[in-house]
């Protein structure tokens, strides 16, 4: 199951006609407000997002009981809603159903779900390189030991 599409809007339309643009949010779930040098901004309403932040927080604290209870079962659906994870050695999925759980918790806790974004990408690059032997053997072949130190950045 995907989230719906977001009706779309050039950024513009919000300066030009801001009523009529914030009036769709009647109609629609939220708006992409899509900009041409920068990344897309979401607009929503507050009880809106006051909602969805609402049902993370439970749907998180309900994956972590779960979790807590019967680990079994989260290791076994997880393929349903990762298919990916099918790659990953199953040590690792026992290591990734942990730190998903952990970190689904904390990130709920704080009302910030980028932490588990990047662990699902992380995780999601693990199985990719798992899924391609040559992949694979390139990356655990030979120890890469230690390169020595790293400059420091220059600013710009």
């Amino acid at each position: 199951m995907s989230a719906a599409p977001l009706e779309s809007v050039p950024f513009s339309e919000l300066l030009r006609q801001p009523v009529e643009t914030t009036d769709r949010l009647t109609r629609a779930r939220a708006l992409r407000l899509r900009r041409r040098d920068a990344a897309d901004l979401v607009l929503m309403s507050a009880d809106r997002a006051e909602a969805e932040a609402e049902v993370i927080d439970v749907t998180a604290r309900l994956l972590a009981g779960v979790a807590r209870r019967d680990a079994g079962l989260l290791r076994e659906v997880l393929p349903t809603a990762l298919p990916w994870v099918r790659f990953l050695p199953a040590a690792d999925i026992d290591a990734m159903v942990d730190e998903f759980v952990a970190t689904t918790e904390a990130a709920a806790a704080i009302g910030n779900t980028a932490p588990v974004s990047q662990l699902l990408i992380e995780w999601r690059h693990t199985a990719e390189i798992h899924a391609d032997p040559d992949l694979h053997r390139a990356l655990t072949s030979r120890p890469l030991g230690d390169f020595g130190p790293v400059p420091r950045p220059i600013d710009q």
